[in-house]
């Protein structure tokens, strides 16, 4: 039987606390690691993340967009970054978000989140902004497959402000609505105590002013992938008051402020952070 994506994703936080290490190999990084600027130099960098992460973390995030732009040689780069994390039994977010729909969007769902496909990962991050709704058959594929999504809520980059806190017909924002479709999707499909599907909210970000409300708990848990810990300034010890009752399913993400410390402090950085992540979560 396959195990659900929200019980791995609880194995992950038990073990290993809920650090996620983002692996991205932006061009100023691989010179700064002595690599070249190149598929290889990702290959490198990312297989070098990963060694790091084994033992201390317990999710990874590799960001799809500094490998495409190689091309067919980043891909293949990425293919081998994606098997080496999933070889080491972490557990894997490809950041790709991705947003379609029909068969476009099963053809995404298929790459991604298919077991034996040579672009698995354990979750993917989403776009909903073509309507929430035409991702309901990836959100099947993942639920059969024991894979997961994390769909964009509230995001910080400000181009974003104006759609995702916008009032909807049904009288709340667009990032609220996002949120309530996916926690009403957890509680009809999911049996666990974390849910396959979750959002992403930035940790920069005042949640209120997009609508979503930290005040009310969900069951299932809603799992959160919250990026700018870290380098973009937020700091894990106030997790509890940006995200209130979301807290209990939120993943660290952090990239920079753990990968500039280069390939021979990476794996020291990584257990420094992870202790105080898990340190903050208790």
């Amino acid at each position: 039987m396959t195990t659900a994506f929200g019980d791995r994703l609880a194995s992950a936080f038990d073990a290993k606390g809920r650090l996620c290490l983002g692996i991205d190999p932006h061009a100023h990084l691989l010179l700064s690691w002595g690599l070249p600027d190149s598929a290889d130099g990702a290959r490198q960098f990312g297989l070098r993340a990963v060694d790091a992460a084994i033992g201390t973390v317990g999710i990874v995030k590799p960001q799809v967009a500094f490998f495409e732009r190689f091309g067919s040689a980043g891909y293949a780069a990425l293919e081998d970054v994606l098997a080496a994390a999933r070889a080491a039994h972490l557990l894997v977010i490809a950041d790709v978000k991705r947003g379609e729909i029909g068969s476009s969007m099963r053809g995404y769902a298929s790459a991604w989140l298919t077991p034996g496909s040579p672009l698995e990962a354990d979750a993917v991050t989403l776009n909903p902004y073509l309507g929430v709704a035409a991702l309901n058959e990836t959100f099947d594929v993942a639920r059969q497959n024991g894979k997961g999504a994390f769909v964009l809520a509230a995001t910080s980059n400000p181009e974003a402000t104006t759609l995702q806190q916008s009032t909807t017909s049904s009288g709340t924002t667009v990032a609220n609505d996002v949120v309530s479709w996916i926690s009403t999707w957890n509680a009809d499909n999911a049996a666990e105590q974390l849910g396959d599907i979750g959002i992403v909210a930035g940790a920069t970000l005042e949640l209120s002013t997009f609508g979503i409300d930290t005040n009310t708990a969900f069951d299932p848990i809603l799992p959160v992938l919250a990026p700018g810990f870290g380098f973009q300034g937020a700091r894990v010890g106030d997790a509890s008051r940006i995200y209130g009752q979301l807290s209990p399913g939120v993943i660290v993400s952090e990239s920079r402020s753990i990968l500039s410390a280069g390939p021979d402090d990476i794996a020291r950085v990584a257990l420094q952070r992870a202790t105080e992540v898990r340190e903050s979560f208790v």
